[in-house]
């Protein structure tokens, strides 16, 4: 801004000189600007109510996109004889090397949220994943939300109401400072607005206008479904979502929150800058803690291996929702969400200190080894199928939480301790049917490994009992190998 100012001040110089002061002209240019962008928002708000008259079509929802099913290759105990003979250098034939994007930024809103003066203003107290939250509102949100209707010209007429007053910016400014301090992906933030809504107006259409508000004032992009007397509130998003049915509205695949109708009317209208919702996770969440139960895990080959876990119950709350989904409609890429979201940082604390210390003074193929023993060892393997009657990844706070765990569990949770604790990059190695990894050692480590880059990552499956770095297990065919990058 001080950069445009210069070049209006000069232009202003150059015609009076001496009668401009240099203050009186930075602040008038300040307003100037200021007005541009509460005038920018404004006419945004008002274009979007007046196309609420009359954007609206009926849509059908797609079938939804079903979880990956795959043959289910059982773990496997390495013979006894195995375990100490020597391991050569074998290089693995990968047919497919799966890149997922980095996150994006997350969506702001179209210009700064003024803070305003709101004498009719109270807090909302309320609770989302056993965090306690607070929101300002003003009381006259009540009157305008008040004996809602469905038809066009109310909806806009509301809309209309509450960007013309900004009696919702002090609200706007509290859902996005919980959104910055607790850390929030923009799942959590969604959900958080509903809770926040329904707090306010209960499970009604009042609920669903506020908080589609409030989402699309974020910079979301996001569009609102009706049906009969019913409003829905549908969110975009960049991953494709698992097993809900959606709507595709010009080439964008929207999602209902809480909403099971085959068919809604929709309001198509979009708002400037609007940014789909992402489900990467790429900062902790930072939820009030509550402990869970100690749990002692061991490792058999490594007895000295033994720690107490504890995680966050609220947070295991929070993943209880959260929908599985892919990028890039390639299925691989959805443990790379998992595996890439940072360990909690209360596990961190009570997990790290434990596990260094078993490892301290070792070398990185030491080290490895008793992390993948602890892996494979001190955690039950059990199917998916028969535990959750479908297939579920867990993030790496989950496998230490529930009582069993699979394949891509143990992959995800050994790859986050040995980035974590060695500093080591690793990758995922997807077989069909099983989830393996393997570790890009600084040391020189032997045993079959996958070429990247001109470096080599050496196998490990924490799936495949009492195998040490290096070993595949038998019958995997590594013309079939797939390849994940992590961060």
């Amino acid at each position: 801004m001080r950069i445009l100012f210069i070049l209006f001040l000069c232009g202003a110089l150059n015609c009076n000189a001496q009668n401009k002061d240099y203050n009186k002209a930075y602040n008038d240019f300040k307003n100037q600007v200021k007005k541009e962008y509460d005038d920018f928002r404004k006419q945004a708000n008002e274009q979007y109510a007046v196309f609420m008259k009359q954007a609206w079509e009926q849509y059908r929802t797609l079938p939804a996109i079903p979880k990956p099913k795959d043959e289910t290759i059982p773990p496997m105990i390495v013979p006894d004889e195995n375990r100490n003979k020597p391991i050569e250098n074998h290089p693995i034939p990968i047919k497919e090397i799966v890149t997922p994007p980095s996150p994006t930024p997350q969506p702001i809103p179209i210009d700064p949220i003024k803070e305003q003066i709101q004498p009719q203003e109270t807090n909302v107290d309320f609770n989302y994943c056993g965090t306690k939250c607070a929101i300002r509102i003003n009381e006259e949100i009540k009157t305008i939300l008040s004996n809602m209707e469905c038809d066009n010209n109310h909806l806009s007429k509301v809309w209309t109401l509450l960007s013309d007053k900004g009696i919702l910016n002090n609200t706007i400014r509290d859902c996005l400072t919980i959104r910055i301090d607790r850390e929030l992906c923009d799942w959590a933030y969604l959900n958080m607005l509903s809770a926040f809504a329904k707090d306010v107006f209960g499970d009604s259409n009042e609920a669903t206008l506020l908080a589609a508000y409030i989402y699309c004032q974020s910079g979301y992009k996001m569009r609102i479904g009706r049906n009969g007397q019913r409003l829905y509130l549908l969110y975009a998003s960049e991953h494709r979502i698992y097993d809900v049915a959606y709507f595709k509205v010009e080439g964008v695949n929207y999602y209902p929150l809480e909403c099971n109708k085959n068919q809604l009317e929709i309001c198509d209208a979009s708002f400037p800058q609007e940014k789909p919702l992402s489900l990467y996770i790429p900062q902790n969440q930072k939820f009030e803690y509550k402990a869970s139960d100690v749990k002692t895990l061991t490792s058999k080959r490594y007895p000295d291996v033994q720690v107490q876990v504890q995680v966050n119950k609220n947070l295991i709350e929070f993943y209880n929702t959260y929908p599985s989904s892919e990028v890039n409609a390639n299925f691989m890429t959805r443990w790379a969400i998992y595996a890439n979201k940072p360990l909690d940082a209360k596990v961190k604390e009570k997990l790290y200190p434990s596990l260094k210390e078993k490892i301290n003074g070792l070398s990185q193929l030491e080290a490895a080894n008793k992390l993948l023993n602890w892996v494979q060892t001190a955690f039950v393997y059990e199917y998916d199928d028969k535990v959750w009657g479908h297939d579920r990844v867990f993030f790496a706070e989950e496998t230490l939480y529930y009582p069993c765990c699979d394949c891509e569990d143990r992959a995800i949770l050994f790859t986050r301790l040995i980035r974590d604790l060695l500093g080591l990059k690793t990758i995922l190695v997807f077989y069909p049917g099983h989830l393996a990894c393997a570790v890009c050692f600084t040391d020189n480590v032997t045993g079959d490994y996958i070429s990247l880059n001109g470096k080599h990552y050496v196998v490990t499956d924490p799936t495949y009992i009492g195998a040490p770095v290096g070993m595949t297990m038998p019958d995997m065919d590594n013309a079939q190998a797939h390849v994940i990058l992590l961060e």
